[in-house]
This record gives structure tokens, sequence and C-alpha cells, in this order.
């Protein structure tokens, strides 16, 4: 057993697919570059040609070695042994947008999270998650949130992940959306957690080593509630604002890197 994971890679959504693909063109690179054997996981998309594009941009844009899609729809293709076979010999997964509850009630708790996790522990498997997919990486998921406003006892609804990571909970799409409040909201339940706030086309490489790196053409929002003072959250009514006082937040752009374990935020390289 490797006393490292694999990457972890979480997404904001909207990755460039067409022009400058660094995030894809990046993950390809951590996978194995040309013999990469990766795996793209559409559940969470209703649309069925989601998969599909994915495996052509990775083998015909990027080169990859092997890539095939597992249309994981209903929890009885957990049972698909060809399909599980491939998870096993892969040397990485990319989960597509969509739904998060849609990977979660369809894959959670099957033997393909389990492979996925335990072969991501060792060191034998990366894993990526777009959108959905990636919010669905942590053991903590935000399922359901408001956006906009300030915290509030019912701004958001956490469900169980796949469980990569027990150290951060992830939002993706996220100025775009305005959800910093639901980040907060969610940190204030438990301040345990470091939040990350993933803008569009803007990645989390998280190494094995637990220090992010910022890749893209956004920005990504860290949370640290380790210094916090207070939460009202225990008290607050429901609907009513929350207090959370000594918020770290740090905002980082492409090249900046977070690490997880000391909380120290380091800013690019100057160009």
């Amino acid at each position: 057993m490797s006393e490292q994971r694999g990457f972890i890679i979480p997404i904001g959504g909207a990755e460039e697919k067409l022009r400058d693909q660094a995030i894809l063109r990046r993950f390809a690179k951590v996978a194995g570059g040309k013999h990469a054997r990766i795996a793209v996981i559409p559940t969470a998309s209703s649309l069925r040609e989601t998969g599909r594009n994915y495996a052509r941009i990775f083998e015909g844009d990027l080169g990859v070695r092997e890539v095939q899609v597992l249309a994981y729809e209903a929890r009885a293709d957990a049972a698909n042994d060809e399909w599980f076979s491939f998870l096993g010999k892969a040397s990485a997964v990319f989960f597509t947008g969509g739904n998060q509850l849609r990977l979660a009630t369809t894959i959670g708790g099957t033997r393909v999270t389990d492979l996925i996790r335990d072969r991501n522990r060792d060191d034998e498997l990366h894993v990526a998650g777009t959108s959905a997919g990636a919010s669905f990486l942590s053991e903590h998921m935000i399922a359901y949130g408001e956006d906009g406003g300030v915290p509030r006892a019912d701004k958001v609804q956490l469900a169980p992940g796949m469980g990569l990571t027990q150290l951060a909970i992830i939002d993706q799409h996220f100025v775009q959306r305005d959800r910093l409040s639901r980040l907060l909201s969610a940190i204030s339940y438990n301040p345990r957690l470091i939040g990350i706030g993933l803008d569009e086309d803007t990645a989390a490489f998280l190494d094995p080593n637990d220090c992010i790196e910022v890749v893209g053409s956004g920005a990504i929002t860290v949370v640290d509630p380790s210094e916090l003072e207070a939460s009202t959250m225990d008290s607050a009514h429901r609907a009513a604002p929350v207090t959370v006082t000594n918020i770290r937040l740090h905002v980082l752009t492409e090249g900046a890197t977070f690490d997880v374990r000391t909380r120290k935020a380091i800013p690019p390289p100057r160009r």
C-alpha cells in the first residue's frame, strides 16, 4: 500500500474544451499522457452525448491511449463486470457535470465508488470532476443551496459525497453564480473543513501532499475557518442570517498554491 494517494482534481465547470484546453491537458498529463487510461463517468449528466464528447477530446485532441465511457444510469449498472475491470486498470477517472445527487444516488455506496476511493488512496488512480462531479469528490457534498445574499441557517443542504478527501468542502461555478454565502453557510456548521470555491474554467490540482495548485483562467476562493472565533449557526432561526467571525479568505489565481495541512497560501510567481 502506498503512503500517498493520487491527485484529486475538482474543476469549477465550463472548462475550455476547444481553444486553450489547459485544464484537460494538465489532467491528461497527470493521468499518464499518451499512455493514460481514462474512465469517463457521465452519470451526473442527463445528456447522452456528454461522455462521448469528453472521450473525443481526450483521445482526439490530447492523444490519450485509451478512454472508455462508463455510463452508469442505474445502481444495477454497478454490477457491469466489463466496466469494473476497466476501472481496475484505469490510471484516471473523470466525472462530468450535471446533478451531483444523480452521482450520489446512482453509484454512491456501490463497489464502483469503493474501488475508486481505494485506488486513489493507494496512489494508483487520479480522480477529476467538473461542476457537479467536483462537488461529489469530497466527504461532505453541497446537495442544494441558494445563491447570493448572506450566510443563513437554511442556505445550504449537505449530503454524503464520495469521500476522497475529508479536508474540504467544494463548490463550483463560484463567482459566476455568487456562491460565497452558501459556502460560508456550509463551513459554519463545522469549521473543521476548509471551503474551496471554484470559478468556471478553473481547477484545483490537489496533490498527494494535500497542496493545491490553481490552473485555469479564473480564481479559487479558499475559506479557512481554522481561526474562527464564533458562529451563531446553532442558535439562528431558520432563514435568519448567521454571524461568523474571524474567517480567513484567500483568492488565488493560476500558479498560486495553498497547503491544506498548514493553511498557507502562496501567490503565483511574478511574470
